[in-house]
């Protein structure tokens, strides 16, 4: 008994649906007969992932030496680098390392300017423009 009911109200309001429109329907652009929606069906709308290739890679895998490697990591320098040594200093070490000759003044090479400069006190501006 439930069926026949339900099946006469969506009928009813199929037909009010084909009389009463809504009212940017009645005037407008999208009242024209040849009017298109801009929004696109959800079946016209990306028919392919754009992820998805067109055609598939062909790539030459005879000779696995002449198969270019595109991996990062075999090229990568930071990785090539020998491993950090860290040395641990032990008191008798310190000792040594203390008891040897340290730097002297006279082993550095002499400075490049070892005259004094004379400036002119006389000039305008101290002699700086």
């Amino acid at each position: 008994m439930a069926k026949p009911t339900t099946a006469a109200t969506s009928s009813l309001l199929q037909t009010l649906k084909r009389f009463i429109k809504k009212p940017w329907e009645i005037t407008g652009p999208c009242a024209d007969p040849e009017y298109r929606s801009a929004i696109p069906s959800p079946l016209e709308y990306r028919v392919n992932c754009p992820a998805t290739p067109k055609i598939k890679a062909i790539v030459p895998t005879s000779n696995p030496e002449t198969v270019y490697d595109i991996k990062y990591y075999t090229r990568d320098q930071r990785r090539n680098r020998p491993p950090i040594i860290r040395t641990i200093l032990k008191k008798a070490d310190v000792e040594k390392l203390m008891k040897e000759k340290t730097f002297d003044v006279t082993d550095f090479p002499p400075v490049y300017l070892t005259a004094a400069v004379e400036e002119d006190y006389n000039a305008r501006g101290g002699g700086y423009q």
